[in-house]
């Protein structure tokens, strides 16, 4: 086995980079959030100057994303290898593709209005890997060191991003359907349902957040696959109910519920919601939860 460069000096520089993109992302959750607050005002003057709010916080996101990916690659540089070999370089690889995939989701305007959650949701993400998830760069075992990394790991980073999505349409449309929320008299709860009167009906976030999760599951079907044959390759056997690959297996049984339910069985509304929730709930548990506290050969935190 070839020796691999590994260059930690560059490896802080991604890390600042990332830093850097996630003051940038800071501005962008806060331009969308205080759009979000003009939209809900009754007043139309202020009213008025929401969109300008809404194109500069798209603006701060898109060169958040430029930012973020540079670190992404200086990351992998500084490995000579693909950046997703322990949960740090996952979180930065992974939260990258959600935010490029919404950037390029854009041209469907009725999705518009998560913005501050993927903007909140990417400066969460960096701000663990950043302070918990930390690792300096460091070689792949053995069983890692195999293209099928890329195309494993790779499909399901692009998963869990669309499923991301389809999880922040699937939380929008609870609590625009929620009974408690359009009885309350609270003030902030009255602010809140005029935000949420501004996203699109109940059926078309429905219909939008089924699409992306269906998505998503066609992708993690072909990480299943992908991953037992890479299993065959490294360990000699396709199937070894290892914890990840049970995970990997409960949240396939899951979005594959979430799909038949909603296909033959009628199933709508907060039902079919609630299952996309849950679905996305397993994929953070599996990622954070099980990476952390079980052991195994595909647990790869890369901390001590």
């Amino acid at each position: 086995m070839t020796s691999i460069a590994l260059n930690p000096e560059l490896a802080g520089i991604s890390r600042l980079f990332i830093q850097a993109a996630m003051l940038v992302y800071t501005a962008a959750f806060l331009s969308f959030a205080f759009h979000l607050s003009k939209l809900a005002s009754t007043k139309k003057a202020v009213r008025s100057s929401a969109s300008k709010l809404e194109r500069a916080g798209i603006v701060l996101l898109a060169i958040a994303a430029v930012i973020h990916g540079a670190g992404v690659v200086l990351r992998g540089i500084s490995a000579s290898r693909v950046p997703w070999a322990n949960m740090y370089e996952f979180s930065i690889t992974g939260s990258f593709v959600v935010v490029s995939i919404f950037l390029l989701a854009l041209a469907i305007k009725d999705i518009r209005l998560i913005a501050t959650f993927v903007a909140g949701f990417n400066l969460l993400i960096l701000g663990t890997a950043d302070t918990v998830f930390w690792v300096n760069v460091k070689s792949l075992m053995p069983a890692l060191q195999s293209y099928w990394l890329v195309i494993h790991v790779l499909v399901a980073v692009l998963a869990t991003a669309f499923f991301n999505i389809g999880a922040a349409l699937a939380i929008a449309y609870i609590f625009k359907t929620a009974k408690w929320v359009e009885k309350s008299k609270l003030k902030m709860v009255a602010t809140f349902r005029r935000i949420l009167a501004l996203f699109p009906n109940e059926d078309k976030m429905e219909r939008l957040s089924y699409r992306f999760n269906i998505i998503g599951f066609i992708l993690w079907s072909f990480t299943l696959i992908a991953g037992a044959i890479w299993a065959e390759r490294a360990w000699h056997r396709y199937w070894g109910w290892d914890t990840k690959e049970v995970w990997t297996f409960i949240i396939w049984t899951i979005y594959a519920g979430y799909l038949h339910a909603n296909a033959t069985r009628g199933w709508s509304g907060k039902r079919s919601a609630w299952l996309a929730i849950v679905g996305f709930v397993a994929i953070l548990f599996n990622f954070t939860v099980v990476n952390l506290f079980f052991k195994g050969l595909h647990v790869y935190s890369g901390l001590k």
